[in-house]
């Protein structure tokens, strides 16, 4: 088995060669056949969090994450072989040789938040590619055959990333859902971005005002839909916003996490609007403390979504057709570059390797 690991935080992913594994209890065996290149990954590379406001960055090491670690938690696999502890209901709709996308954000299993479904939010995560070996191999064991949601032949490589900006980005809209009537604001136009806009869409929103300070995303959104784009740097900006929606702005998306995204996000929200938070880009907040109880704002982090939360999105991407971001595919060999890529911001919709 051929995969490329993260051996030392912030240095060039390391190539293993190493046996195939065989599943044992109720794992399951794939061979890989899509693997995105995450921004989350670029985090996990570097090895640490901004906090901003002078704290110290909050270290991954610190919170568990052992190298080498295979990187790779928006994976597509063809079903090779179940453990011999998986029984025929175990499988579902899963038989070998079908392909499924991998449901990463997998928790303990026995506590309280994993028995209501919440599996993401477990305080013990085991989720693959981030404490756990993900896809950027060309094999791959999953813990167990309900991690694996059946494509029913959708597309590997513009399927992989439903399992991180996918259902990251439906789940982010499914909190500001009562606000579908007016235009939602959105910081960042990235895979993310692109993502959320064709999701709004088929969810039945109004649409979507993208913001990016790149031009060439800004092109993106426009040509994937978006009511208006805007350029956060523009000095106008907040004038620009408030232009363009046409009325009162009740709901911000960001996508990007950084002290300039969400104080413009803040800011443009009418009384009563909603800021939800997805991105990790880092720093610390800049509002003013007395303008949150005055405005009556709500600020709510997003953290990916859960398992049902990812079966009710592969549905609806069938059920209504929703077109795939743009995807660039490259070989496994080429995992290193892909993430230089994407740090640089070279990246529009999503790079996805394809061993």
């Amino acid at each position: 088995m051929k995969s490329f690991k993260v051996a030392d935080f912030k240095a060039p992913l390391q190539e293993f060669d190493e046996a195939t594994p065989q599943p044992s209890g109720t794992q399951v065996l794939i061979k890989v056949k899509a693997a995105g290149v995450c921004h989350s990954d670029l985090h996990i590379w570097e090895g640490g969090y901004d906090l901003g406001h002078g704290r110290k960055p909050l270290s991954l090491k610190d919170r568990g994450i052992n190298l080498p670690l295979t990187m790779g938690h928006e994976t597509v696999g063809e079903v090779l072989a179940f453990g011999p502890d998986v029984k025929p209901t175990d499988q579902g709709d899963l038989k070998l040789g079908d392909v499924g996308l991998v449901y990463p954000w997998i928790g303990c299993g026995k506590c309280a938040t994993c028995l209501a479904g919440d599996e993401n939010m477990c305080l013990t995560p085991r989720s693959l590619g981030v404490y756990c070996d993900g896809g950027y191999s060309d094999h791959m064991l999953v813990p167990h055959p309900r991690y694996l949601l059946n494509l029913k032949g959708l597309d590997p490589a513009s399927a992989a990333p439903y399992a991180c900006s996918g259902v990251t980005t439906y789940s982010a809209l499914k909190k500001v859902e009562q606000h579908f009537d007016t235009p939602i604001v959105m910081f960042g136009a990235g895979g993310l971005g692109l993502m959320a806009l064709s999701l709004l869409k088929a969810m039945g929103g109004k649409g979507a005002i993208m913001v990016d300070i790149d031009a060439r995303k800004r092109e993106a959104a426009d040509k994937a839909g978006a009511l208006a784009t805007v350029d956060p740097k523009a000095p106008d900006a907040l004038e620009q916003l408030a232009k363009k929606a046409g009325g009162p702005i009740r709901a911000v998306i960001d996508l990007v996490g950084n002290s300039a995204t969400t104080q413009l996000g803040f800011d443009c929200l009418t009384k009563g609007g909603k800021l939800v938070i997805v991105g990790l880009f880092g720093g610390g907040a800049t509002w003013a403390l007395p303008l949150i109880p005055i405005k009556a704002v709500t600020i709510q982090g997003s953290y990916v979504g859960n398992l049902r939360e990812t079966q009710e999105l592969l549905d609806l991407v069938r059920t209504k057709k929703v077109p795939p971001i743009p995807v660039t595919t490259a070989p496994l060999a080429k995992a290193n570059d892909a993430l230089v890529q994407l740090q640089q911001g070279a990246v529009v919709g999503r790079t996805v390797l394809t061993p």
